[in-house]
């Protein structure tokens, strides 16, 4: 399937609500984010991770960041929102930045860190969001190919990588690609590990406009 768009690239309500459906039902969906195309399906079902890592030839151990779509939907995830990460999120979401929090228990380990970080964020880009609030749960957001391969700024790249092993594609044109979003863990200390399309110097601008 893949999903229709308007004239200015964006795909239609039907083809994100069809999205959302094969989501819904363990399915597979490559979806448009703000920098490259990301590999979606739901955070809470087990087969569909099980199917998405094997899909991109993932190291069993590696954690897989999710899209939420808004504070409620976090707070099922996560089980606290620790005062640095709040401030960050008030600046920098919807947009590239992942934040790591300390996951709900019942949040599967293929989604986790070593010790129970997961990465989240609200997308800036209108059609990953319109997804996620289809689905009403979180979804995946690794990059749309295998370990190893360049990340798709192109649905017909995603589509040359993996053909019918994923059941949908939502086309939203050509992507800007790298920088890929920064990622800083807030359970503790600050901590950058990844510096992306947020500047450190930015992040910490943001504390300073608050004190």
């Amino acid at each position: 399937m893949l999903g229709s768009s308007n004239s200015a690239g964006v795909p239609e309500a039907d083809a994100i609500a069809s999205a959302a459906h094969v989501l819904a039902t363990g399915g597979i969906v490559v979806y448009p984010t703000e920098t490259v195309y990301g590999l979606g399906v739901d955070a809470y079902s087990l087969p569909a991770l099980d199917r998405l890592v094997a899909l991109k030839v993932r190291a069993p151990d590696k954690p897989i960041s999710v899209l939420v779509a808004d504070m409620n939907m976090l707070a099922d995830l996560v089980s606290d929102v620790p005062p640095v990460a709040a401030v960050l999120m008030r600046h920098f979401w919807p947009g590239p930045l992942t934040i790591i929090l300390r996951a709900q228990p019942r949040v599967s380990s293929v989604l986790t860190n070593d010790d129970g970080g997961i990465g989240v964020r609200v997308s800036s880009h209108p059609v990953a969001t319109a997804l996620v609030r289809a689905l009403g749960r979180p979804v995946t957001t690794p990059s749309a190919n295998p370990a190893g391969q360049r990340p798709p700024q192109r649905v017909e790249d995603a589509r040359a990588y993996f053909a019918r092993r994923v059941e949908c594609y939502l086309d939203g044109g050509r992507l800007r690609g790298e920088p890929a979003s920064t990622v800083i863990d807030a359970r503790g200390e600050l901590k950058v590990i990844r510096e992306g399309a947020i500047s450190q110097a930015t992040l910490l601008a943001a504390f300073q406009e608050e004190s």
